[in-house]
C-alpha cells in the first residue's frame, strides 16, 4: 500500500504507512518523557488510520471500554538524532507503519524519524530497515500495543485482553517472525532484564540502588485512569536520577545524556494508592568511556508484581565520562 500522509484524509481508511511533517513545540521535548508520549501519539494515530477501528473510541464485544495499551516500547539511534536531542522549532519528517503479528493481539508499530528532507523517499519504510539496516541519522522506535478491558471497573488491576468491534489487522503487511517482540518482552518479563545472558565488557559502575516510588494521581494517570504509558518512563528516569546523585554526580551530567537506546516494558498498571519499589544497576563499559547501560525493575510494593522492566543505552557527554 503507498504512503499517506495526513493531510489526505479521504484515504486515510486502512493505510498502512502514514508520513508526517512535524514541527518540534515544547510540549514534545525535553529531557523527560514527552517525546516518548508523541511517539505513543503517532502509533495511536497510525493504529487508528490502519485497523478499522477508532481506538479513541473503541468498544469490546461486550459493549465495554477497549484500550490499545503500550506493552513494549523501545526507542534506538546511533545518537547523531537522539530523543533527548530535539528542541523547539526542529523539522522532522515521521513515517509509521503498522504491521501485522499474526494474532488478534494489536499489531506492530514502528515510526523512523528524520530531520526534514534528509531522507530521499521519507514515505518508504520497510521491517528490515528498522530491525537490521538502520540508518544513523534517524530514530527508530518499535511499539507492540495490546487491546485490554478492565475486569473491575473500579480497579487498574486485572486487565484482561480483548479486541474491539471492528478492528481488521489481515490486510497489514506481516512482520516476519524473526523481529516479533514477544521474544524480547516474553525474556524481560521472566528474567526481570534485557539483558538475560549478562553484559560481557561492562561492570557495575556503583552496587545497586534502590528507591520507592508513590504513584502521583496528578501527573501519572492518564484521562481514563489508568497508569498513562509514558509515566513509566518519567519514573525509571526518576529512579535512574536518584541513583545517579547517590553516585555524587551532577543533575547536569544526566540531561547531557545521549539516549542511544531505551526499551521498556509494560507488564501491568497500578491503582491509585500504589507504591512502587525500584532497582537500578548501572553498568559501564570497560572499553569505552562514557558508554553506560542502566538495568531497571518496578514492581509494586506489597503484592511484588513486575509492573515495568528497562533497558537503557547511554553515551555521557565526554567531560562527565565515568565517575
Amino acid at each position: 500500500m503507498s504512503p499517506t500522509t495526513l493531510d489526505d484524509i479521504s484515504a486515510l481508511d486502512g493505510a498502512d504507512t502514514l508520513t508526517r511533517r512535524v514541527t518540534v513545540s515544547p510540549a514534545m521535548c525535553g529531557a523527560g518523557s514527552l517525546i516518548f508520549a508523541q511517539m505513543g501519539d503517532w502509533t495511536w494515530e497510525a493504529v487508528n488510520a490502519a485497523c478499522g477501528t477508532n481506538v479513541y473510541k473503541a468498544r469490546s464485544a461486550a459493549g465495554l471500554p477497549a484500550y490499545l495499551s503500550f506493552y513494549y516500547f523501545r526507542v534506538s539511534s546511533s545518537g547523531r538524532l537522539h530523543p533527548h536531542g530535539l528542541t523547539f522549532g526542529d523539522e522532522l519528517d515521521v513515517t509509521s507503519r503498522v504491521f501485522d503479528v499474526g494474532s488478534q493481539s494489536a499489531p506492530l508499530t514502528v515510526h523512523r524519524i528524520s530531520r526534514a528532507d534528509e531522507v530521499a523517499q521519507p514515505g518508504l519504510l520497510e521491517a528490515v530497515e528498522v530491525f537490521e539496516q538502520p540508518r544513523p541519522d534517524c530514530i527508530y522506535v518499535e511499539n507492540f500495543n495490546r487491546w485490554i478491558v478492565r475486569s473491575d471497573p473500579d480497579s487498574n488491576v486485572g486487565l484482561v485482553a480483548a479486541s474491539p468491534v471492528g478492528y481488521q489487522h489481515k490486510h497489514l503487511p506481516r512482520l516476519p517472525a524473526t523481529y516479533l517482540p514477544r521474544i524480547a518482552a516474553g525474556s524481560a518479563r521472566k528474567n526481570q532484564t534485557f539483558f538475560p545472558s549478562g553484559l560481557p565488557g561492562f561492570s557495575p559502575a556503583a552496587p545497586p540502588f534502590t528507591t520507592i516510588y508513590e504513584l502521583d494521581v496528578v501527573r501519572d494517570l492518564n484521562g481514563v485512569g489508568l497508569l498513562y504509558f509514558a509515566s513509566y518512563f518519567s519514573i525509571a528516569d526518576t529512579a535512574l536520577l536518584r541513583a545517579w546523585r547517590a553516585m555524587g554526580r551532577e543533575d547536569r551530567k544526566f540531561l547531557d545524556r545521549t539516549v542511544l537506546d531505551y526499551r521498556l516494558g509494560m507488564f501491568g498498571n497500578a491503582d491509585l494508592d500504589s507504591v512502587f519499589n525500584i532497582t537500578v544497576r548501572i553498568w559501564q563499559d570497560e572499553r569505552e568511556a562514557g558508554h553506560e547501560l542502566a538495568d531497571i525493575v518496578i514492581s509494586e510494593q506489597g503484592t511484588e508484581r513486575i509492573l515495568g522492566v528497562v533497558g537503557i543505552r547511554t553515551l555521557l557527554n565526554s567531560k562527565h565520562s565515568r565517575g
